[in-house]
């Protein structure tokens, strides 16, 4: 049986994108088929799947999610084990996230809990989101792998290895990607009168779409609507026809994600009338806000305080995303930060996490879920 490390390592050099995880899932498997199978249930679902441990005395099913796509980067690590698929990376950390779920894996087929696990290796977190559609097709094909409580983790380059950092309530916020696509008619830079100039139209919607945050949404809330990409045209002398806007709408709270949205429909609905031209939106990939369940994550963030190995933070909350909220909507749980010292952050080309988190972190994790399942309820 391979070790852990050797695991991650395998892991981080064939990363694939969402739904596309075929080689990965067929890693994962294999070397789950290694274990023991005597507790084990194992059911696929597209490119990832779900393990079922029989608890002895079960009372209650416990889940662990993990995440297993990659991302769209080409790797600049050096590292004598980088992706050896050319333009893309684990850089995101979801190798390590993999290795931790198997290492618990393990632990908990060989000495099991009174309570059910399941875990979940969930493709797509990245895009276009696996969460909600997985959590759908559980309570739609398998309802009894549905748990009642839900874990899961995600590394953090900002803190060092033995730093667990979350907090009760809201942790990530609602996100959605912004695709905005303007269609007008191409013509010569000589005869202007003959054309609908689509880089015009999109330099005004981008300034319009920039007053959402500041005349749209109550100060004492949040919200970003940022464009980070905009194209148009061919040449110099020549009118665009079409153009395109890209961006990322983050809010904390579900119904300023939803104001937020209606107010770029109306500015859109104004820039077809404005410019006589064609204005499509598309959300891409939207996710859920990350919502600890407030009394389990207080219990758990004492639990840590009180582990010799560990700093328990209770952190702020962030603008970033993380689609398993989409299971936490439903499910009670939490998500949580742990450090591995990297001065690379997330999605970062040269990220190169302290493999020491997977010593430190499947020990912690064990140890949380044997606490918690000595309890009739969570």
């Amino acid at each position: 049986m391979k070790t852990l490390l050797q695991i991650r390592r395998d892991l981080h050099q064939i990363p694939e994108i969402g739904f596309q995880e075929y080689r990965t899932q067929a890693y994962l498997l294999e070397e789950i088929q290694k274990l023991n199978q005597e507790r084990l249930t194992i059911v696929k679902w597209k490119t990832g799947f779900v393990v079922h441990v029989k608890g002895l005395k079960p009372t209650k099913t416990i889940g662990w999610r993990t995440d297993i796509d990659g991302l769209p980067i080409k790797e600049q690590t050096s590292l004598s084990y980088e992706s050896i698929h050319d333009g893309f990376m684990h850089a995101c950390g979801h190798d390590i996230h993999m290795t931790v779920a198997l290492g618990l894996l393990r632990r908990l087929n060989e000495s099991p809990i009174n309570d059910s696990m399941v875990f979940l290796f969930q493709p797509a977190e990245e895009g276009p989101g696996g969460a909600l559609p997985m959590r759908e097709w559980l309570k739609e094909e398998h309802p009894d792998l549905v748990p009642d409580v839900i874990l899961a983790f995600h590394i953090a380059p900002e803190y060092p290895v033995g730093t667990i950092a979350t907090r009760p309530g809201l942790l990530f916020a609602n996100t959605s990607e912004l695709f905005i696509d303007l269609h007008g008619v191409e013509g010569h830079a000589a005869y202007p009168h003959r054309t609908k100039d689509m880089s015009v139209a999109a330099a005004n919607l981008l300034l319009q779409l920039q007053t959402i945050v500041s005349r749209a949404i109550n100060p004492l809330d949040s919200a970003v609507v940022t464009i980070g990409k905009m194209t148009s045209g061919t040449v110099q002398n020549i009118i665009s026809g079409h153009a395109r806007l890209e961006g990322t709408i983050r809010t904390m709270d579900a119904e300023t994600m939803a104001t937020v949205k209606a107010r770029i429909e109306s500015f859109c609905k104004a820039t077809e009338i404005a410019f006589d031209c064609q204005v499509s939106i598309d959300y891409g990939s939207s996710y859920y806000q990350v919502f600890n369940a407030e009394k389990m994550t207080e219990e758990f963030l004492s639990f840590a305080g009180q582990d010799d190995s560990t700093v328990a933070i209770q952190c702020d909350a962030a603008m970033t995303g993380e689609d398993f909220g989409y299971f936490l909507q439903e499910i009670p749980g939490l998500l949580f930060w742990a450090g591995v010292d990297s001065p690379y952050g997330l999605h970062h080309a040269k990220l190169n996490p302290d493999e020491k988190i997977i010593d430190y972190l499947i020990p912690f994790s064990e140890s949380y879920i044997r606490s918690i399942s000595t309890h009739d309820n969570v």
